[in-house]
């Protein structure tokens, strides 16, 4: 019965830090990007050649929220083609994972925003397979911790 209590409490916790974790990741990511989490979608997407940063205003009269995206994403991947993750660390509170590579093999790897009906998108393609293995565990990451639902499959 004790175990039982034990577990559960662990439990709890567990779900309270997530939460708390969640909440950091939407407040920071709303300062980040200039534009509301509640009212863009994003989708992260594993591709054989690498994978796809999308965001979208979900009213597509959302004008205001479709320019901030493709300013955001312009600016994303500027700062990911000169190897500055600091965005994504800022947001996510901690280094997601592939990032390390991702900069050490930053030539190897191109990043081109472009506009969407309502927003943007980041491609990223690499013909580095360490490279790409890098970019699929980041955007891997990025589907987990943003809960988008994406699938983790390549594509």
């Amino acid at each position: 019965m004790r175990t039982l209590i034990t577990i559960l409490m662990l439990a709890g916790l567990a779900m309270a830090q997530d939460a708390q974790h969640q909440q950091g990741v939407q407040t920071r990511g709303d300062q980040a990007m200039g534009f509301s989490h509640e009212m863009t979608t994003h989708h992260f997407l594993l591709t054989k050649n690498g994978g796809v940063i999308e965001a979208e205003a979900d009213n597509p009269n959302d004008k205001a929220s479709r320019d901030a995206i493709r300013q955001h994403m312009g600016h994303i991947a500027k700062l990911f083609s000169d190897g500055d993750f600091n965005a994504p660390m800022f947001i996510h509170g901690q280094t997601p994972p592939g990032v390390p590579t991702m900069k050490r093999l930053k030539d190897q790897i191109a990043y081109h925003a472009l506009p969407t009906g309502r927003g943007a998108e980041v491609r990223i393609t690499t013909a580095n397979p360490e490279a790409l293995e890098a970019v699929h565990q980041f955007l891997t990451f990025q589907i987990k911790d943003h809960h988008t639902g994406d699938s983790t499959e390549v594509h």
